[in-house]
């Protein structure tokens, strides 16, 4: 049970650090809907939407490989010192050209916002570089607290800005900035990352091994940029900044979702390359896949059965063109979760090169269907393409990884169950009476219970036990 405890343990303790804070950001969207236009909600989520495509740009995704490396130098201060020197200092150095590289070309670009794109895409950068330390060598519950105090401070900044000061798009901007400082500074001097960074220490050969890690998963991550948000640049572009920001507040139910389960992600990673070569390791990553799969379907009928009951109270009556939506991109998240899953086998396996390989076919499909499909079905080809790649790669993946690595099992009897349960609150959704509503709210919660109270009741044992301290 030792691999279950630490899965359970560490998903614990960076629950602690998330989910609460994703909860307030999530239960402030009437605030957000309420002062700001549809076209100022777009212009703030392309933005963000543009620094989460520069990062792995600059960085060449160098953090990802310090926290790989980092996972089996746990013991050595030496490797430690070594691999944070070296992999700060490069980054550093990239970012130093991207910043140069910037003013030169400043003069054309004709933002109003082009400032606050740099200053939140270094923020961004060296955030998520002391996080991934802080995960590397293994101390999740810095990890948490730094999160906790990005979102919060996020969000109060955001109640400032644009309640008090009456800031609106420059206040949201600002405080997503003022949040990353102060979670970087809090890691960097929390996590005394200062101490293993030194000129001495800075070793040409172990940036070449964190390249030829990392190299590959630029266009792994550009490729999920393409999922995750350029079908916003795709709206923006042919059906205006106003559908972009209807986009945007349908993804943030579907983006609780994903969040919930990244924070379990995180866990997943590191608990799989850290057991990988287990002689059970077939049977442990089946038997957790399977339990992980089923919760998270149950949460995705949970959600869109609950959805009528709520995004009226949630969401400003200007963006109520974005509720339908959102079942498909609900859905869309299921398969995303199923990537992800399998996406440590390549991972902790050191095969960057095939998870890149197999996100280009994905983002090349999602891209071509949502430019084909938008001019028919406007701003439903955002969903319907997200869904169709991440369907196709989901796939793609289960077959792939069973090939190279071993057989992933499904649960037929659950996948047939859950394939129903969803046709059934998809029915109820769309036809949206109130008494169809109640009754697929009611199924859900018992087909939850039902389906997956064998995995609840033993996570309630192993906490009872106090196996989490």
């Amino acid at each position: 049970m030792k691999r279950e405890k630490s899965l359970l343990k560490n998903t614990l303790i960076i629950t602690i650090g998330k989910i609460c804070t994703q909860l307030v950001t999530f239960f402030l969207l009437p605030l957000y809907t309420g002062i700001l236009t549809t076209e100022e909600y777009g212009i703030i989520d392309l933005l963000n939407t543009l620094v989460s495509l520069l990062l792995p740009i600059i960085t060449f995704q160098v953090e990802m490989a310090i926290f790989r490396e980092l996972l089996e130098s746990r013991e050595s201060d030496f490797k430690k010192r070594t691999i944070i020197s070296s992999g700060v200092l490069s980054i550093i150095f990239q970012c130093v050209v991207f910043i140069l590289l910037f003013f030169i070309i400043s003069p054309l670009i004709k933002n109003d916002y082009k400032y606050f794109l740099i200053a939140n895409v270094i923020a961004s950068i060296f955030n998520s570089l002391f996080l991934q330390i802080a995960r590397g060598i293994g101390n999740n519950t810095k990890y948490a607290v730094a999160s906790f105090l990005s979102a919060v401070f996020t969000v109060a900044f955001n109640v400032l800005f644009l309640v008090i000061f009456k800031y609106r798009v420059t206040g949201m901007l600002l405080a997503t900035l003022l949040g990353q400082i102060i979670s970087l500074i809090y890691s960097f001097f929390g996590l005394r990352i200062y101490k293993y960074i030194s000129l001495r220490s800075f070793n040409k050969e172990t940036v070449k091994q964190l390249w030829k890690y990392s190299l590959p998963l630029i266009p792994n991550q550009i490729s999920w940029w393409v999922f995750t948000v350029s079908d916003r640049v795709v709206v923006s572009s042919i059906l205006g900044l106003s559908a972009t920001g209807l986009l945007s507040v349908a993804n943030k139910f579907p983006g609780v979702y994903s969040t919930i389960y990244g924070i379990f992600n995180l866990s997943w990673t590191e608990n799989i390359s850290l057991h990988i070569n287990d002689t059970d390791i077939q049977r442990y990553f089946n038997k957790i896949f399977n339990i992980i799969l089923n919760l998270f379907a149950s949460m995705a009928i949970g959600m869109i059965s609950f959805m009528p009951f709520i995004y009226s109270i949630m969401i400003n009556d200007k963006f109520k063109s974005a509720y339908n939506l959102i079942p498909i991109l609900i859905l869309s998240s299921l398969f995303y979760v199923i990537v992800s899953l399998t996406a440590v086998l390549y991972i902790s396996n050191r095969n960057t090169k095939e998870v890149a390989n197999t996100s280009i076919i994905a983002a090349t499909i999602n891209i071509i269907s949502h430019l084909v499909l938008i001019k028919f079905i406007g701003l439903y080809a955002a969903a319907i393409s997200t869904f169709l790649a991440y369907f196709v790669m989901a796939f793609y993946r289960l077959i792939d990884a069973s090939d190279k690595y071993f057989t992933i099992k499904l649960n037929k009897k659950n996948t047939i169950k859950n394939f129903i349960m969803f046709i059934i609150v998809f029915i109820c959704y769309y036809i949206n009476k109130f008494y169809l509503n109640i009754f697929s709210l009611m199924l859900s919660i018992i087909f939850a219970w039902n389906i997956n109270k064998k995995y609840i009741n033993t996570i309630f044992k192993l906490l009872k036990k106090k196996i989490v301290n």
